[in-house]
């Protein structure tokens, strides 16, 4: 996760509270995914950025995640979103998500 998206995800969550934000990633692997989830659940694990330190608990999903599918429209999930559920390992994925958000303080 680049240092302008950690700044306008600090931003956010002073603005409108932890508890009203959702992150959903798009990370092509678990490595990545993780290391972003991670970055918004329990601060940067770089320390690099603005969330570096910063515990903010947020709720992450990945867009290969089955609670998050279930919430797009079936033709804008194959349009945006099917080559990449087809060529991803989704479940690997989804369980580096799900680890860190279940780390959440």
């Amino acid at each position: 996760m680049d240092l302008n998206s950690q700044e306008v995800i600090k931003r956010l969550a002073d603005e409108h509270g932890a508890d009203n934000l959702v992150v959903i990633l798009g990370a092509p692997d678990d490595e990545s995914a993780e290391i972003a989830a991670e970055t918004v659940v329990l601060g940067d694990p770089t320390y690099a950025g603005a969330l570096a330190e910063a515990q903010l608990g947020l709720s992450v999903y990945h867009v290969l995640e089955d609670d998050f599918r279930a919430l797009v429209d079936e033709d804008v999930w194959e349009e945006q979103i099917g080559v990449m559920a087809d060529v991803l390992d989704a479940e690997v994925i989804s369980a580096a998500v799900k680890g860190m958000r279940e780390q959440a303080p």
